[in-house]
């Protein structure tokens, strides 16, 4: 290691960033790493408020190695963020929105992670100052893990460590074609080709700032372009997993975070042309994507919107929509000794409507909530039968080579193959 390859290479776009990206600059500025491990190329895509200057003066003063680029704005940040991946001689790549800002440890913590575990990309903990930030995430610190045995699918924005041997080696780059959801494909991508992930949970690396001047990009755009989004993550979850239970457990996060939101209240709120236009961009991703493997994985609520998308049915769709908006409860329908349960949202075993009664079966992670439902006995098996397998492998990893643990199958227990098999897709009709 030498000062020719720095640890890593933080990348910033900036565009109209006065005055966030004051404190943003502070605090690469203030970072616990040596300066000399750190490079940083910023650059300005076209910004007539200062920002220029504002990077310039950093530039002169920072400790640490700085390049600033001056550019004709390019409409959006994939641009400046693939100029300084193409600039970038750091051995890691952290890509930093110039109106958010650091922790003061975040970089070397992050280095030190993927150096410790060998993963090609680390999630640093988010914070939201003024604005929501990603959750379920960050329960624990996970010094190694996937992109299926996670849930780091729900945060697919850029500002994580990548190492940058993978990047180059896969040429990958941000979409410069898409306005919105660049770094999601980006972040996917990287996650389904790395050799492993860490999560840092402990402590907080991110600052995501929202602000008020209503210039934040995933505030702005239309519609139209958040379809061209989930078409873009879809497709490229399609190209890089065969059909199956891994490719559905992905497709759960375009369907439930980009297709879905358009289909809430907002839906009640747009006009008859909108919403017809929102239901022909949604029908080929449906047509495409929308099957049996990814509809079990959501709630009821979401699953009999997403399956009254797929049928093209506004008129139904609608009184489902105020049924939520109103925040009505279901009524419980238990069934089978307790074992299985519906949800009655509108239209539940409605001859008129058609909606096939699965639609609005509670998997058990919803049901649960519910006083009365009961585990099945084939589920109950199947749990205390993995869980019995789970314990001879772990008493195998311990055991003396000179003893011999024996694994035995109990009667009429066959293979799982739901989670190796392609489910069919939910048809029309």
């Amino acid at each position: 290691m030498t000062q020719a390859e720095p640890d890593v290479t933080v990348i910033i776009g900036a565009y109209e960033a006065m005055p966030y990206l004051v404190e943003c600059l502070a605090s690469v500025e203030a970072q616990s790493m040596d300066p000399a491990r750190i490079e940083v190329i910023a650059v300005d895509d076209g910004s007539r408020d200062g920002t220029g200057d504002c990077l310039d003066e950093f530039a002169a003063r920072a400790p640490m190695a700085v390049t600033v680029v001056h550019q004709k704005n390019s409409g959006g940040p994939s641009g400046p963020r693939n100029v300084g991946l193409a600039k970038a001689t750091g051995r890691y790549v952290f890509f930093l929105d110039a109106d958010d800002r650091l922790g003061p440890e975040a970089l070397e913590r992050m280095v030190a992670m993927a150096d410790k575990n060998g993963t090609d990309v680390v999630l640093g903990r988010v914070e939201g100052i003024n604005r929501k930030a990603p959750r379920s995430m960050w329960g624990t610190t996970l010094d190694r893990t996937d992109v299926f045995s996670s849930n780091i699918k729900f945060t697919l924005s850029a500002q994580k460590l990548f190492r940058r041997a993978l990047l180059d080696r896969h040429g990958m780059r941000f979409d410069e074609s898409l306005w919105t959801g660049e770094d999601a494909l980006f972040t996917m991508e990287a996650y389904l080709r790395a050799d492993g992930v860490s999560v840092l949970a402990d402590y907080t690396c991110y600052y995501l700032v929202g602000r008020t001047d209503g210039k934040h990009v995933t505030k702005s755009g239309s519609y139209t372009l958040r379809f061209d989004s989930a078409r873009a993550l879809m497709g490229l979850l399609e190209r890089m997993l065969p059909p199956g239970a891994k490719r559905d457990v992905l497709m759960v996060r375009p369907f439930l975070v980009t297709v879905l939101p358009q289909f809430g209240p907002v839906f009640l709120r747009d006009d008859e042309e909108t919403r017809r236009t929102k239901l022909e961009l949604a029908e080929p991703l449906m047509d495409a994507y929308w099957n049996e493997g990814v509809a079990h994985r959501l709630r009821v609520h979401e699953r009999l919107r997403l399956h009254l998308v797929a049928q093209q049915r506004p008129d139904l769709l609608a009184d489902v929509i105020e049924f939520i908006r109103d925040k009505q409860e279901p009524s419980p329908v238990l069934e089978r000794r307790g074992t299985r349960l519906y949800l009655a949202y509108p239209h539940f075993r409605s001859a008129a409507a058609g909606i096939p009664d699965r639609v609005y079966l509670a998997e058990p992670r919803e049901a649960k909530a519910y006083p009365g439902w009961r585990k099945g006995p084939t589920e109950s098996f199947l749990r205390r039968a993995t869980r019995k397998l789970r314990r001879v492998v772990s008493q195998r990893r311990v055991t003396p080579r000179s003893v011999t643990t024996a694994c035995v199958t109990p009667r009429g227990a066959g293979p799982d193959r739901s989670a190796a098999e392609p489910r069919g897709r939910l048809r029309r009709g």
